[in-house]
């Protein structure tokens, strides 16, 4: 039976040459990251539990973590976390299979205490960090969705949709290169820079406008000289970052908030402003693109930790993004593509109850002559569908 693909000409201004854009970014140490990191890392770990002892993935979803902040002193040189960030791991896990018991609870813990200790080397695990985990078993109709009828093909766990787009606009690729250049490049040779990093970029015209909030690691830092010394540093090195992918004007401005004089400044104990006052949940940040985008159309699901077999709030968002990458790759003449992929629940994910497809095409390319390509395109990723599960499992695709 033919899948129910559409795909249709848009009319409407090419993002670039519209007056504003609006493009975010909440990196690696923001709470909202944090939580998203988090339930991804225990999804992973548990799949891998899963396999190994089962040969199968079981029913699971640790999508509804929290990252509460805690409270920090710090000063010039290195100050102190006074109460400690809790976490709440929270959400649903198979904990019994076969008559064999699956210490879910514990691999979480492992698993948000080995992120912890990866990515984040300024905090002190035995005494910076307090887990709670509270998962529970899943309702028995999606458990009983999450068996495939077929033994083959996964059934949808839900009526929703996902969402994605390409290209990345100018402003969308220089907010992704400035976040991988600090977290791959600056960071390792000035390990004052914390983690948490927030880049909004705005384009009004031809003028792209980044602001960037980005917390400095106290004990890395003697004094308010220095502190202005990493303001410049990363101010100077943002911008290079931001001209090699575009001939537009851009302006950087770091951390706006200081005030030098009374110094007032966005100095932290641990590289995170979850270390005081700033919480976070998954879901409330990045798409599984990376970027917040409200130019365009966006799903308000949560990727991270949401199963990788049947949970559309997942799989859709992540395959309808790698399908509208691929088609740009092989498609001559796609100016912009978004697509929409919506289930129904218990129905097979790879014959989504529509796939919608718009194509604006670049000025002297019809949708005629490309419509035949990315109908094939569309369909091939469909057939495929649980290629993304693999892809997840082995940590091959981002969420956030």
């Amino acid at each position: 039976m033919k899948r129910a693909i559409r795909v249709e000409a848009l009319d409407q201004i090419p993002l670039e040459k519209q007056q504003i854009e609006l493009v975010e970014r909440k990196c690696l140490g923001h709470p909202d990251s944090i939580a998203d990191g988090i339930a991804e890392s225990i999804s992973r770990a548990l799949c891998r539990e899963y396999l190994d002892e089962f040969g199968v993935i079981l029913h699971h979803n640790t999508d509804q973590g929290e990252v509460v902040a805690g409270e920090s002193m710090p000063k010039f040189g290195g100050g102190r976390v006074l109460r400690p960030i809790f976490v709440l791991i929270d959400g649903r896990a198979t904990k019994q299979f076969n008559n064999v018991a699956i210490p879910a609870d514990t691999i979480a813990v492992e698993a948000t205490r080995k992120y912890f200790k990866t990515h984040f080397r300024t905090l002190n695990l035995d005494r910076d960090i307090i887990m709670d985990v509270r998962l529970g078993t899943g309702s028995t109709d999606l458990r009983d969705v999450f068996k495939p009828k077929n033994g083959r093909i996964p059934r949808a766990n839900d009526t929703s949709f996902g969402v994605g787009h390409a290209p990345f606009s100018d402003v969308e690729n220089i907010v992704r290169g400035v976040s991988d250049s600090i977290d791959d490049k600056l960071r390792p040779k000035y390990p004052a820079i914390g983690q948490d990093v927030k880049i909004m970029g705005l384009r009004d015209g031809n003028t792209i406008t980044l602001t960037i909030a980005c917390a400095i690691v106290d004990k890395y830092c003697a004094d308010i000289e220095q502190y202005s010394e990493y303001m410049a540093l990363l101010k100077d090195h943002i911008t290079k970052v931001a001209q090699k992918q575009t001939k537009r004007k851009v302006a950087v401005h770091v951390n706006t908030g200081d005030d030098i004089k009374s110094g007032s400044v966005y100095l932290t104990v641990t590289g995170t402003s979850a270390e005081m006052g700033d919480d976070g949940s998954v879901g409330r940040g990045n798409r599984c693109n990376g970027l917040i985008t409200p130019n365009r159309p966006m799903s308000m699901e949560a990727t991270s930790g949401k199963n990788p077999i049947n949970h559309i709030g997942k799989i859709y968002n992540l395959l309808s993004t790698q399908m509208a990458k691929e088609c740009v790759d092989k498609v001559d003449g796609i100016d912009e593509m978004y697509i929409r992929l919506l289930s129904q629940i218990g129905q097979p994910i790879d014959r989504p109850l529509i796939a919608s497809v718009q194509v604006l095409p670049c000025k002297g390319y019809t949708l005629a002559k490309m419509k035949g390509e990315i109908e094939g395109i569309i369909d091939d990723n469909l057939a495929n569908v649980t290629s993304i599960t693999e892809k997840v499992i082995r940590g091959q695709l981002k969420t956030f």
